[in-house]
């Protein structure tokens, strides 16, 4: 069996970490394998402490820079962590990998989107996801789920028009890449945004060849 990465992207508060969790498990049952999850910023230990100075640093970041750390924590990722365990066969859960840059620093930053491509290019080597989930929900309900948490981080505090302007980013990249990217309407209980990851997931797994 070959290795997979299936990528979990969404704006804030989608909940696309806790489904990632649920699909982890899920997947883990259904293949009989061991499935890895990760993260981006901070897959790996130097991913950490970017991940650190991007969303908790005291310091001020300024657009371009947010985006070349980014891409330093994602071309670490890529050499140190996903490219060796898909080479061994392993099935990967990464929460955010490249549509996230195009989204956040692209359409919600509005930096140059071809410079975007450039750099993801550079940071991944080509390595694309073999599925990417893109939880939709509304910006209001997500933003008033990550309220509810108690303290957000430098993103997660950005204007209500940047989250928008990211949520545009996200259905642009779904209809661009429809064959890659698969919205998963993330509104409603976990249970029930979790049955339509199982769909999404197992109809994937039928075109990979694979019974689930």
């Amino acid at each position: 069996m070959g290795g997979k990465l299936i990528v979990f992207e969404g704006i804030e508060g989608c909940g696309k970490t806790t489904q990632l969790q649920r699909s982890c498990q899920w997947l883990t049952e259904q293949l009989g394998i061991e499935v890895i999850s990760t993260r981006e910023p901070g897959g790996t230990k130097l991913g950490t402490e970017i991940r650190q100075l991007l969303l908790h640093g005291e310091d001020a970041v300024c657009d371009r820079t947010e985006l070349l750390l980014y891409a330093a924590d994602r071309a670490q990722h890529v050499e140190g962590f996903l490219r060796p365990h898909l080479e061994k066969g392993a099935w990967i859960l990464c929460d955010r990998y490249t549509d996230s840059t195009i989204a956040y620093q692209g359409y919600g930053r509005g930096l140059d989107l071809e410079l975007i491509d450039q750099l993801n290019q550079i940071a991944t080597g080509g390595l694309q996801s073999d599925l990417t989930l893109w939880l939709d929900i509304s910006v209001e309900v997500g933003l008033d789920r990550m309220q509810k948490r108690g303290k957000s981080d430098r993103i997660e505090q950005a204007s209500l028009d940047f989250h928008h302007r990211v949520r545009a980013g996200f259905a642009a990249i779904a209809q661009r890449d429809c064959d890659r990217v698969v919205r998963i309407e993330a509104s409603g209980s976990e249970d029930a945004v979790e049955e339509r990851m199982k769909r999404a997931l197992s109809q994937a797994m039928s075109r990979w060849g694979l019974n689930c």
